[in-house]
C-alpha cells in the first residue's frame, strides 16, 4: 500500500518534468520571466517611431528639401539595463518601422555599407562593365536616430517590479542639432510561484 502511494505522489512530478512544445502565432504576447522580450522590443520601436514621425521636425524638414522625404540612419541603441538584452533586434524593429511608415528615406548601416562597399570592389574586378556598380553614388543620411535602454528592478522575496525606459534622440548630422527626443516607459510586475521543482 506504501508503494502504491509513494508512486501516486511522485507520478504527478515525474509527467511534470517533460518538455512541451507548443507552436505560436509570432504576435502573441507571452511574459515567462517578467524580462524585455521580443513583444516590448516591437511595440517600442513601432510606437516610438509614429511619435518620431508625427514631431514637429518632419514638416519642416520636408519642407527645406521641397517636398522630399528625410534620409533616417538608425545608430548605436546602449543597453544600460541590467539584463542582457539583444539590442540588434530593437534596431532592427525601428528600421522596419522607418522603412514601412513612408515617410522617409532609410540608408544601411555602417555595417552593411562595409559589406557592398566590399561587394563593390570585387564587381570592379569581376563584374562587366555594363553591369557594375560605380563608387561614390551613395546617399547620404540627414538624420541619425539613437538612443538607451535602461531598467530599474525592485525586488522583494518573490515579487519584483521590472521598470524599463527607453530614450531615443533624432539628431542633424550636419548641425548636431537634436530634433526629436522621444521615451518610452514598460513596468511589469512579476510574482514567482512559492513552488519550485
Amino acid at each position: 500500500m506504501k508503494k502504491l502511494l509513494l508512486a501516486l505522489f511522485v507520478l504527478p512530478f515525474l509527467f511534470a518534468c517533460g518538455t512541451k512544445v507548443e507552436r505560436m502565432d509570432v504576435d502573441t504576447t507571452k511574459d515567462l520571466s517578467g524580462k524585455w522580450n521580443d513583444t516590448d522590443s516591437r511595440l517600442v520601436a513601432e510606437t516610438m517611431i509614429q511619435e518620431c514621425l508625427n514631431g514637429p521636425w518632419y514638416a519642416k524638414a520636408v519642407k527645406e528639401t521641397k517636398g522630399q522625404e528625410p534620409v533616417v540612419i538608425v545608430g548605436t541603441v546602449v543597453n544600460d539595463s541590467m539584463e542582457h538584452i539583444n539590442t540588434r533586434t530593437f534596431i532592427e524593429e525601428m528600421q522596419r518601422a522607418l522603412i514601412n511608415s513612408g515617410k522617409v528615406e532609410f540608408v544601411a548601416s555602417s555595417s552593411e555599407r562595409g559589406e557592398i562597399r566590399q561587394e563593390r570592389l570585387e564587381q570592379d574586378e569581376y563584374a562587366s562593365e555594363a553591369t557594375r556598380k560605380a563608387f561614390g553614388k551613395e546617399v547620404g543620411a540627414d538624420y541619425m536616430l539613437s538612443g538607451v535602454l535602461n531598467s530599474i528592478i525592485d525586488k522583494e522575496g518573490r515579487k519584483s517590479v521590472i521598470f524599463y525606459q527607453v530614450n531615443l534622440k533624432l539628431i542633424n548630422i550636419e548641425t548636431n542639432k537634436i530634433l526629436w527626443n522621444g521615451q518610452k516607459q514598460i513596468k511589469k510586475y512579476v510574482a514567482k510561484n512559492s513552488l519550485k521543482l
